[in-house]
């Protein structure tokens, strides 16, 4: 879970970022997104990677609502909803083994929530 879940974390960020970065060519959230994407990580991943098992994961095929996608908007809030979700599976799961490694998942997925308004209504 954790593996999969961290990499969902970086993924989702890494898709707003490229939109923020080549589409709106704004350094400065494109950037905040790249940090945040760069905090997202364990000391752990070597271990994690001797577990995973991909190709046998129950729900690697696509569903249909992941293919319908009506916007770019949609996209970004799809992938910050999916990176939302992530950082708090995280956060629970390191509850068990490690604070503080739950409390940066946490920081994350509260910046997510920052970045999401400004990327998708504005300062308002």
């Amino acid at each position: 879970m954790i593996d999969a879940n961290l990499n969902r974390l970086k993924e989702g960020i890494r898709v707003v970022e490229d939109i923020v970065r080549y589409r709106d060519n704004n350094k400065d959230l494109s950037s905040k997104l790249k940090q945040l994407r760069h905090k997202a990580k364990i000391k752990e991943t070597l271990e994690l990677l001797k577990e995973r098992d991909s190709v046998n994961d129950v729900l690697r095929t696509t569903i249909k609502s992941e293919l319908n996608r009506t916007d770019i908007s949609a996209i970004i809030l799809a992938n910050f909803k999916r990176a939302q979700e992530s950082a708090r599976v995280l956060e629970e799961l390191y509850k068990l083994h490690n604070a503080e490694y739950s409390e940066n998942f946490k920081q994350i997925r509260y910046e997510l929530y920052t970045l999401e308004k400004t990327i998708l209504v504005g300062n308002k």
